[in-house]
């Protein structure tokens, strides 16, 4: 389970030189705040983390991942995501509470996030769905390409793309043999043909879309 971070100190005191000086929050080594007093968070030079040293702006608040990264977001948020790609965990926060402005905003705490892990069909690799249902499209953060949440979907809207298609063609066989004699002499039902080849050839392209769709499977669900 994720910690929330310690409680963000306001005002920093100086060291025996007289330099403000701040302990990070999660390395706990001193940082210098000499000219950033100005600054509502400062970035260790241990480990590279954000500290905060000022109440967040209005309207907004701290809330720190359990990879450490320090996000700023909307007091009333209920749920964001960790902009590190060796993370990208979606945090959903705890009810909204009232905290009075003069003090620092607390964040909630991270749970468990509800969704199912899901196996890309093109890296491999495991990314978190939050539908509540198979058989969707979904994008990997990983790849950033497109596969269906299970093999249900594309099997079905291949079918029904091969159907239509095959539909369109045979009624357009059909105008070609039943009306040749009436297109000789008007050659608009040329295009009655045209559009009925085309909306057949458009709907077979579809089919094979579906048909080679990459497929990603679900790992497990979360209790």
């Amino acid at each position: 389970a994720a910690e929330l971070p310690p409680p963000y100190t306001a005002i920093a005191s100086p060291d025996a030189s007289g330099v403000p000086v701040i302990n990070c929050r999660v390395c706990q080594s001193l940082i210098n705040l000499d000219g950033k007093l100005h600054q509502h968070v400062v970035k260790c030079t241990v480990c590279n983390e954000a500290t905060p040293i000022k109440t967040p702006p209005s309207g907004k608040k701290y809330v720190r991942c359990p990879c450490n990264c320090l996000l700023i977001c909307k007091d009333t948020s209920r749920r964001i995501g960790c902009p590190r790609p060796n993370c990208r965990r979606i945090i959903n926060l705890g009810p909204v509470m009232l905290i009075p402005e003069e003090q620092p905003a607390q964040p909630a705490l991270p749970v468990q996030p509800e969704g199912t892990r899901v196996v890309c069909g093109h890296c491999g690799n495991t990314f978190l769905w939050m539908e509540l249902r198979f058989n969707t499209l979904a994008k990997c953060p990983h790849c950033k390409k497109i596969s269906s949440v299970g093999s249900a979907l594309p099997r079905r809207r291949c079918c029904a793309y091969i159907t239509m298609g095959m539909i369109c063609i045979f009624i357009g066989v059909g105008l070609t043999v039943g009306t040749q004699d009436f297109a000789r002499h008007f050659r608009a039902t040329y295009v009655s043909w045209a559009v009925a080849y085309l909306l057949g050839l458009v709907c077979l392209i579809r089919a094979c879309y579906w048909g080679a769709i990459k497929v990603s499977y679900p790992e497990h669900t979360f209790a």
